[in-house]
């Protein structure tokens, strides 16, 4: 971790986070990962994510755990009491002089504040606004569940992608990662930088809206196209392809990997590597269509020859010949030498601890400005003097608005 040069592509860019939870801060996790000043707003006992751990064994703090050190890191933290005239008027304020200020909650919660976009704009109109919802925001279409709450489970059901996860077709089931969550604040991010770049051209700046289940669908097109293409129902496949084939898991002696060879290319080729070259020139199978609708026998053959050597035996007979890959766990991960050269296990000190620990790493990288991790998650309040300071806050103002609990 640094905050030596060279500087994010993002830099100068401001960005006030009223966000809580996964959603939103991953949002902004991304722009500041890539250099944007990211203010985390919180409320006065703090992101509800801080309590959730999980906390290291030698914490003896525990200001936070592992869920908010790892999508808050890049950012200043200022506790205010949004509830509080005088608490509103610091966040008009410091959103003055920001190019986006960034919300997750249900619709109506800012506007009941006094924070809505039309507000904040009167004295801003370069302001970006950008929220995440479940159903999205009214400004932009109103849905009818448009006031309904929604978390990952709640996103990923309604958009579709559980629908065709799962070990067969009769058992949906939910994706590991969040992303009912990530999904819509990658998506949020992608527009806060566009929308950001149009205002400093026009001068002009807008809502942004992102409903969590519309980026599920986006995120499950297939089976948009091939409903309407087909009149089909597309149901959970397992751990195979409904329409590639050989594209899935196969079984290794000590786990599973995972083997991409549909192609014309690497079909062949992976019938040589598994000792079964005469499938490769076997009319039966000659075209994408052919062997997915061998589906049965080509998974079988495959499988015969993986079942009966590891990972490692299995990584170093296929790895660069055909598309494959061993199923990693985190073990796997931290060991793997591809993680380690590209940055993506990042240690990084966490207060409490006499050790550093890991978090996950920047994906998006750059050849001038890289992203990077440059500094841990913040301590509640922990730049509450610096910011309201840089809005004309004397230290007399700051102490009376921390005794009447205003900040923290």
């Amino acid at each position: 971790m640094s905050t030596e040069a060279p500087l994010g592509a993002l830099d100068g860019v401001r960005i006030i986070d009223l966000t809580q939870m996964l959603a939103g801060p991953f949002c902004t996790m991304l722009l500041a990962d890539q250099g944007a000043e990211v203010v985390k707003v919180e409320p006065l006992d703090g992101d509800h994510t801080r309590i959730i751990g999980p906390y290291h064994a030698d914490d003896k703090l525990k200001a936070f755990g592992g869920y908010f050190a790892s999508v808050n890191r890049n950012k200043k933290s200022i506790a205010i009491d949004l509830k509080k005239p005088e608490g509103r008027d610091l966040v008009i304020r410091l959103c003055k002089d920001a190019d986006a200020v960034v919300e997750n909650s249900r619709a109506g919660v800012m506007e009941r504040l006094g924070l809505s976009y039309e507000t904040l704009r009167e004295s801003n109109p370069k302001l970006v606004y950008a929220t995440i919802r479940g159903f999205g925001d009214r400004r932009t279409g109103a849905s009818p569940y448009a006031d309904w709450p929604a978390y990952d489970v709640v996103s990923q059901a309604f958009g579709g992608v559980m629908a065709i996860t799962g070990p067969d077709k009769h058992t949906p089931m939910k994706v590991g990662p969040g992303i009912g969550d990530l999904m819509p604040a990658t998506m949020c991010a992608v527009g806060l930088v566009s929308a950001i770049f149009r205002a400093h051209k026009t001068g002009k700046g807008q809502f942004v809206d992102v409903g969590m289940v519309d980026a599920i669908l986006s995120m499950c097109e297939r089976i948009v196209h091939q409903h309407a293409y087909t009149g089909g129902v597309p149901v959970p496949e397992g751990n195979h392809h409904p329409l590639l084939c050989p594209f899935g898991m196969f079984p290794a002696k000590d786990g599973f990997i995972t083997i991409a060879a549909h192609a014309d290319a690497h079909w062949p080729i992976l019938c040589r590597l598994i000792g079964r070259p005469e499938l490769g020139t076997d009319p039966r199978l000659a075209t994408v269509q052919d062997r997915r609708a061998n589906q049965d026998e080509i998974i079988a053959a495959v499988s015969a020859f993986t079942s009966q050597r590891t990972k490692q035996e299995l990584l170093v007979h296929f790895g660069g010949q055909v598309p494959f890959s061993p199923v990693n766990d985190v073990r796997d991960v931290f060991a793997d030498p591809h993680f380690a050269a590209r940055d993506m296990v990042v240690r990084v000190p966490h207060p409490g601890l006499d050790i550093e620990t890991a978090i996950a790493g920047v994906a998006i990288k750059m050849t001038e400005t890289p992203g990077r991790v440059r500094h841990r998650a913040p301590l509640l309040g922990e730049h509450t003097d610096e910011y309201l300071g840089s809005i004309g806050c004397a230290a007399g103002d700051i102490a009376r608005l921390r005794a009447d609990k205003i900040v923290v």
